[in-house]
């Protein structure tokens, strides 16, 4: 059983349980201002978690597509990736632990066949300070699954991490209790950490056991969540029992919820007995082109072609998604992820243009599963082929500014600045500096951490107040420039074209933003156009509402506009802004996907005796355009 076998054998485990399967979210949610991407598959989940019902039930499965841009200097081991996929399933107020555990147990042994001599799992050993019994329930229904298998089901009270460390395990020992440091759940951490109002509790974690010895060097003594890589976390079952009511006090949840998560590339490593999740079928492809590539083998330059794959396969994604590599944000991690990728393919001989022979490949392994992806197949491929050439070109300027620099001395001040600067690897800048003579001051990783720090606070300066996934506060003003938004979105399709397709937006109280695919500069002539469209149709005084309906009816027959990259689930919100005296048959000036909110009509936005202008128009990056308009 492969990896896309395994994802779709969850799927449909799941559907066949009464489970309603759910498209992924895009790896930005343009509606969660929390974190930069979709970190975990529960993430676009948590509304429903915290009580908002969902519009498929209670009852949800799926195979989520996560990035979590903090691994990325972790790539290059045999487990840690930036992008992964999480199947998940969910339990709103339905079933509970005993069916839960029982199904991941059946799916894992008989469906997936995994070897249960080698399965260990975790439970939460309590906490008498805040009154929170130890899960023998868990533990007891895993006991007996075990015990069907003929496998012994000894249990240990480990408590903490370190304390694993210094016990270890005992023969015959397979079900391990932690405390809330490691088998507790809540938005924010431990029991004592978890936000008042908010639903929470234990969760108990499955591993694999790898035929590796142990090593010490991470402790005396190996445990299941010992950081060694003989026992790999491949699941975990979140079980929302509680609630936080106070400061230390906790009460039971009237219909509890459940949780589930697992890794799919790390069931798919525990399927090949190989901890090397590089070697699955979604991977290993991926290597095998780089082999071709590069005429070497991946034993001997393993961590290049891992750092590869896995930047790779995240960058593409994120394309997928509608993300474009840029100076700020996602679109920064997109474009660092790339140039890592390439700075490894220096390792491997690999010095002209490559993404066109390794995105295909990426691509090629998801396009039966993921519509999305056969969809933008070829948009994905001409994206990232246009950021390597570009690069490329960046990296011929960084060593001519290397020699200019070789007069003066090279030190990290200087690194720095062809890294800001010219976008040049450090380690790149480190190797070219040494293979061309030139001796780097002792206190050189320092300097130049010391002006990343400065970067850093420069930009945590300029961050504050700053708006978030969009829409920056629910003020009147916001709305207004919300409302703007849509009409301006309009008129840029009626002067520019319907290849006019948003690409993002950001507004605050003074202004929008609004960043929208468009290959060249627009005219002053074009923006007036633009201007005087959105005036006429605000002096209408278009009535504004909004009305669900089927996804694929509004984007299909109905036309509603959406963001690119957005993805949607069954049904959606559609805002129109119509003229009230218009014939009823008539189309709205503006029919937009969207989540609100607005005002109530356009004469809103200039009650003060204001009108819209177009302030700015520039490049936001190859290929957007972004304009900045106010009402004054």
């Amino acid at each position: 059983m492969n990896t896309q076998e395994i994802r779709n054998a969850y799927i449909k485990f799941f559907e066949e349980r009464g489970h309603a399967v759910i498209a992924r979210a895009p790896l930005i949610l343009t509606d969660d201002p929390t974190t930069l991407f979709t970190g975990s598959g529960m993430q676009p989940i948590i509304p429903y978690l915290l009580g908002q019902p969902h519009q498929e039930g209670n009852k949800l499965v799926d195979s989520q597509t996560c990035l979590r841009a903090q691994d990325i200097e972790d790539i290059g081991d045999n487990r840690h990736t930036t992008f992964f996929e999480m199947l998940g399933n969910w339990s709103l107020g339905d079933y509970f632990k005993e069916q839960q555990i029982q199904w991941m147990w059946e799916f894992l042994t008989e469906v997936v066949e995994l070897d249960v001599s080698k399965l260990y799992v975790t439970c939460y050993s309590g906490n008498e300070q805040f009154g929170i019994p130890k899960d023998t329930e868990a533990a007891d229904v895993w006991s007996a699954l075990f015990a069907q298998k003929g496998l012994s089901s000894g249990q240990a009270d480990l408590g903490s991490e370190e304390a694993g460390y210094a016990r270890g395990m005992k023969e015959g020992e397979r079900i391990f209790y932690y405390d809330g440091s490691k088998n507790w759940w809540s938005r924010n951490g431990n029991e004592a950490n978890t936000p008042i109002g908010d639903p929470c509790g234990p969760d108990s974690e499955m591993f694999y056991e790898f035929d590796i010895p142990h090593n010490p060097e991470f402790g005396e003594y190996c445990h299941p969540n010992c950081d060694c890589g003989r026992f790999m976390e491949i699941g975990n079952n979140v079980f929302m029992a509680y609630k936080k009511v106070a400061e230390g006090q906790f009460e039971k949840l009237e219909k509890p919820n459940v949780d589930h998560g697992s890794g799919l590339e790390r069931i798919a490593a525990a399927k090949l007995n190989d901890p090397d999740v590089f070697k699955i079928s979604l991977m290993w492809p991926i290597i095998e082109k780089l082999q071709v590539l590069s005429s070497k083998d991946y034993d001997s330059h393993t961590e290049s072609m891992r750092v590869i794959a896995d930047h790779l396969r995240a960058a593409t994604f994120m394309a997928v998604d509608g993300c474009v590599p840029s100076n700020k944000q996602q679109g920064y991690v997109m474009r660092r992820l790339l140039r890592r990728a390439i700075r490894y393919s220096f390792d491997l001989g690999i010095e002209q243009n490559f993404m066109q022979e390794i995105v295909p490949v990426i691509a090629d392994l998801y396009v039966g599963d993921f519509p999305e992806v056969a969809e933008k197949r070829d948009d994905v491929v001409a994206v990232l082929v246009k950021e390597e050439k570009a690069f490329r070109q960046t990296l011929r300027k960084g060593l001519r500014e290397l020699q200019k620099f070789a007069d003066s001395g090279i030190d990290g001040a200087s690194l720095f600045t062809l890294y800001d600067t010219y976008g040049f690897p450090v380690e790149l800048s480190t190797e070219e500096a040494v293979k061309q003579g030139f001796t780097l001051p002792s206190d050189w990783r320092q300097q130049f951490d010391d002006k990343m720090q400065e970067q850093r606070a420069r930009s945590q300066t300029a961050a504050k107040g700053t708006f978030k996934g969009g829409l920056g506060g629910q003020t009147l003003q916001h709305k207004k420039y919300h409302t703007a938004t849509h009409l301006m979105y309009q008129a840029l399709r009626d002067v520019l074209g319907d290849q006019v397709v948003q690409r993002g937006s950001k507004i605050n109280e003074a202004r929008l933003r609004f960043d929208f695919s468009h290959d060249s500069k627009v005219s002053r002539e074009q923006l007036d156009q633009v201007e005087e469209i959105v005036n006429r149709e605000i002096a209408k005084d278009l009535q504004i509402s909004f009305a669900e309906y089927p996804t694929e009816e509004a984007t299909g027959p109905l036309g509603a506009l959406g963001q690119f990259g957005d993805r949607y689930g069954d049904t959606v919100k559609v805002y129109s802004m119509k003229d009230q005296h218009a014939p009823e048959n008539e189309r709205p000036f503006s029919f937009e996907i969207c989540g609100g909110p607005h005002v109530d009509h356009t004469l809103q936005l200039i009650e003060d005796g204001k009108k819209f202008k177009i302030t700015k128009e520039e490049a936001s990056s190859a290929g957007v355009r972004r304009i900045k308009a106010v009402l004054v």
